[in-house]
């Protein structure tokens, strides 16, 4: 298995850098854990009676990049990039999976989406805030959430990795 950099986020940061940092290092973490698989690996639910697959993960991240970064921050009326929505303003995640997919799709629109959240929070300070239900939400609150979302998903994506083909660590 060959690896991404995966560089430790510093020890003596600056807030901001601190929680760019920690994006990152999860970010790569998911990387990771993904590399080398084949399409039918990455289709795998290795984990049963669940559904999930390290392709419907990568493609749920995108989907989560694109909905905190640029429908909540910027407030872009962007479409979902794989699941139909549910209903008026509800996305179903992007775990499922179409049967022409591939995986190396998945991991470049993934990446594409990561590129442009980067971009979008280039520009804006950890007080930037946008209209979240019913109220506003920072840019801090964003960066936080999304550690969370990316470590919770780096763990299902570590399980599902040992499961495919005994991987792990990292």
């Amino acid at each position: 298995m060959t690896h991404t950099e995966r560089p430790m986020p510093p020890l003596d940061a600056d807030e901001r850098t601190g929680l760019e940092s920690w994006l990152d290092f999860y970010r790569a973490t998911v990387a990771q854990k993904c590399e080398d698989l084949t399409d039918e690996q990455a289709r795998s639910a290795s984990v049963p009676p669940s559904s999930l697959t390290p392709m419907g993960l990568v493609q749920h991240l995108a989907e989560v990049e694109r909905n905190w970064f640029r429908r909540v921050l910027t407030g872009e009326d962007v479409p979902s990039l794989y699941d139909p929505p549910a209903g008026p303003g509800v996305h179903s995640g992007g775990f499922g999976l179409s049967a022409d997919a591939s995986f190396a799709d998945a991991l470049a629109v993934w990446r594409e989406e990561v590129a442009v959240s980067r971009a979008v929070c280039a520009e804006r300070s950890l007080e930037d805030s946008a209209p979240f239900m019913g109220g506003e939400v920072r840019l801090r609150w964003i960066y936080h959430h999304m550690i969370g979302e990316y470590a919770r998903h780096s763990g299902h994506a570590d399980l599902l990795r040992e499961r495919i083909d005994g991987s792990t660590g990292i």
